[in-house]
């Protein structure tokens, strides 16, 4: 017999039951934050036509769309005419495109999905992962910014988080630099491809790399030493360009608007932060949880990329979660799942098989009551089902045997305590439903 191998593919996983419950507890309580804030719930199919997505996020990112090829007889070919979402947000942008005559305008969506990326997998970084997305279209102002911003910060709080960091610059800052350096125009793309892995190579890093673009030793000794700079240290240096005073000015409203509503977390301004892909035009941000290893949020404000799609600027903005990042630093999932365990409430046990029928009736009175029940799927050998009760977790198991069904009672039996007691059969569902609300 083939022996297969049973991991799951590098850079996914698979998730047991209280894994799961803790992810589902995570999405509603994010869910409820968005909707309070007047986002609207939407969805988009796993794959898109690959010219949806090809030339959106710049020539790193690209190189990690998953392709997939042609089928059938075009097979052979090699050539691929689909490919995985590599976020949510072109996605959305194509959505916005086709259905912009039923849509509110402003639109404010959020949506919760999985998204893919032919990355390097390694500790905490996956090939599949799930995004919580929302994002406002059609308005140019700096509040729909701000409200993205404190829809996110507000689901961190709502989830415990305190102490995170929202670190925030602009495009028209870092277009501001490359002008003060005086960056040839040729070598700018790859100067903020650069800036970018400031977190992940450090200053010395970054200056190896832009000394390998043939740079002057001038420009190299001024990024060196304003790479070590603090935002406020810069914003003088920065005023100098037209952009660059611009995008100070829209940087300063923001943290106008955002900061006193920040209760667990702070904002400041870091001039060299770059958000990696190509469509971001104006504020941009990420958001660190202190203690934690890399951005457990990010986004920004993306005013052109609708027009690819609609051939009319319209004006857009957005944020993400990641809620991988997100479960491994919320505290209290453990505790949610003893409040709300994977076991159903209560276990049946199976007599015999001529009591199939009344211990289905049961189970289904019960469910509509709201209790969920779990009928066992043998009969007899009734210490053999109070095991199983047992090891799942459930807390009530219930008997029904000859003896019970002559009294027309039901015995209940916590698993918990041991303790025992008997009632009449037309009183379980409310007997039970009063046991439940006492813990």
């Amino acid at each position: 017999m083939k022996k297969f191998n049973t991991q799951p593919p590098s850079g996914t996983r698979d998730f047991l039951p209280a894994d799961v419950k803790g992810r589902e507890w995570v999405f509603g309580v994010i869910k409820e934050v968005f909707e309070s804030f007047g986002f609207l719930p939407m969805d988009t199919p796993a794959f898109e036509r690959i010219e949806t997505l090809m030339g959106k996020y710049g020539e790193e990112a690209q190189k990690l769309i998953f392709k997939i090829l042609k089928r059938g007889d075009q097979a052979a070919s090699g050539e691929a005419d689909l490919a995985l979402r590599y976020d949510l947000t072109v996605p959305l942008a194509r959505f916005f495109a086709q259905y912009q005559n039923q849509l509110p305008r402003p639109f404010r969506r959020y949506q919760i999905g999985s998204v893919w990326r032919a990355d390097r997998p390694g500790k905490g970084r996956f090939r599949e992962f799930y995004q919580c997305d929302v994002d406002i279209i059609g308005s140019p102002s700096l509040l729909a910014d701000a409200e993205v911003i404190l829809a996110i910060t507000r689901s961190l709080s709502c989830l415990d988080l305190s102490g995170y960091v929202v670190r925030l610059n602009s495009r028209k800052v870092l277009t501001g630099l490359l002008e003060i350096y005086g960056i040839p125009s040729e070598l700018r793309q790859a100067t903020l491809t650069a800036f970018d892995k400031l977190d992940k190579i450090g200053v010395e890093g970054v200056i190896r790399e832009l000394k390998s673009f043939k740079l002057p030793e001038t420009i190299i000794d001024e990024v060196s030493t304003d790479l070590s700079k603090r935002g406020t240290e810069m914003k003088s240096r920065i005023s100098a360009s037209l952009s660059g005073s611009e995008g100070l000015k829209e940087m300063d409203e923001l943290v106008s608007l955002v900061t006193p509503l920040l209760s667990k977390g702070e904002i400041e301004f870091s001039p060299f932060l770059v958000r990696g892909l190509d469509y971001y035009t104006g504020p941009i941000f990420e958001i660190y949880l202190k203690g934690a290893t890399g951005a457990i949020a990010s986004g920004g404000r993306y005013d052109n990329l609708i027009e690819m799609f609609t051939g009319k600027r319209i004006p857009a903005c957005g944020g993400s979660l990641g809620v991988d990042r997100l479960l491994s630093e919320i505290k209290q999932i453990g505790d949610r799942m003893r409040e709300n365990p994977t076991a159903p409430q209560v276990f049946l046990t199976v007599w015999d098989r001529a009591s199939r029928i009344e211990t289905l009736r049961m189970a289904s009175e019960l469910r509509n009551e709201g209790i969920s029940t779990e009928v066992s799927l043998i009969e007899g050998k009734i210490g053999d089902q109070v095991r199983y009760a047992s090891k799942r977790g459930v807390r009530y198991c219930l008997f029904y045997g000859s003896d019970e069904q002559t009294r027309k009672e039901v015995t209940i039996k916590n698993l918990s305590t041991g303790e025992q007691k008997s009632v009449k059969r037309e009183q379980i569902a409310q007997t039970l439903k009063s046991f439940i609300q006492r813990r």
